[in-house]
């Protein structure tokens, strides 16, 4: 691959607009709010046909449990060494953007699309970020955290110890240190599809930053994500607990050789994101993304 970011890949594999809200929502003219169809995430051509009346109303009702009471966890427990000092003493996902911290603006859109049931991992100062989210009333939802201890276990290790709290079912992940404005409202269509077999993840990609021009995955016209690089994964996916099944609780372990042997098998499909991204992963980025919340309302 040549490292630049890859063009749309069909337009049934963008990502959906985010709808208008009171919170959360840039001026018209902002650069990163490219107008986008409207249309919804859709299954992979071939591997999930058009779905006809099921007769079964315990697998229709089981879907609707799956849509209604899908459950988000925000990963906040990495060190921050990039943005020190300012990490060396407050969680990067409590540094404040805005009028709260970064962490905060997820939690007012994930409220916004539906999630109430949210899951946060803690490592580096974790104590820091119960003392200041509490149980989530202040933003209408309720968090649970799992503690790792004072050095993490990294994105899979983290996600695998959390499992206990997130269930049986597909859930929404959502890195703590990037602001955005994905849909996470639409993402819950996703859930469903994602049968623990045939489907095991769904990524959101976005175009490569500066700081990033390689890309981490590629995505195909009927929606697949692979290995090659050619987009950057945004850090927003939802997964089905199987992903997981080897990865044992309480030790470190990476996420992207889970996502990469997938990958290999066709069991990740993803979606384009054309809105605001950032990664808010040094002290310049994070004056970017107070500048860019203070325009949101």
């Amino acid at each position: 691959m040549d490292g630049r970011a890859a063009s749309p890949q069909g337009r049934g594999h963008l990502c959906p607009p985010l709808p208008p809200r009171r919170q959360g929502r840039l001026p018209q003219g902002h650069s990163a709010g490219a107008r986008l169809p409207q249309e919804s995430l859709q299954p992979l051509s071939g591997t999930a046909p058009a779905r006809r009346a099921d007769p079964r109303p315990d697998r229709r009702a089981a879907e609707c449990r799956v849509h209604l009471l899908m459950r988000a966890m925000i990963l906040a427990a990495g060190r921050g060494e990039r943005m020190k000092p300012l990490t060396d003493h407050t969680p990067k996902p409590l540094l404040p953007v805005g009028r709260q911290p970064l962490v905060g603006w997820h939690l007012t859109r994930l409220a916004a699309a539906g999630f109430t049931d949210i899951v946060i991992n803690t490592a580096w100062l974790g104590a820091q970020l119960p003392a200041r989210l509490g149980d989530g009333a202040e933003w209408g939802v309720q968090i649970r955290y799992s503690h790792e201890g004072a050095t993490g276990l990294e994105t899979a290790g983290g996600i695998a110890t959390a499992l206990p709290l997130l269930g049986d079912s597909p859930f929404l992940v959502v890195n703590g240190d990037v602001l955005t404005d994905i849909d996470f409202a639409a993402l819950r269509a996703v859930a469903p599809v994602l049968d623990g077999v045939t489907r095991l993840a769904h990524l959101v990609l976005v175009d490569n930053p500066p700081h990033h021009p390689d890309g981490d995955f590629a995505l195909a016209a009927d929606g697949r994500v692979s290995a090659s690089p050619a987009l950057t994964f945004s850090g927003v996916g939802v997964y089905h607990p199987a992903l997981f099944a080897t990865t044992p609780a309480g030790q470190p372990a990476r996420l992207a050789p889970l996502l990469r042997q997938a990958m290999a098998a066709g069991q990740v499909s993803g979606c384009h994101h054309h809105g605001l991204w950032l990664d808010v992963g040094t002290p310049e980025r994070l004056a970017e993304a107070d500048r860019l919340a203070a325009a949101w309302r």
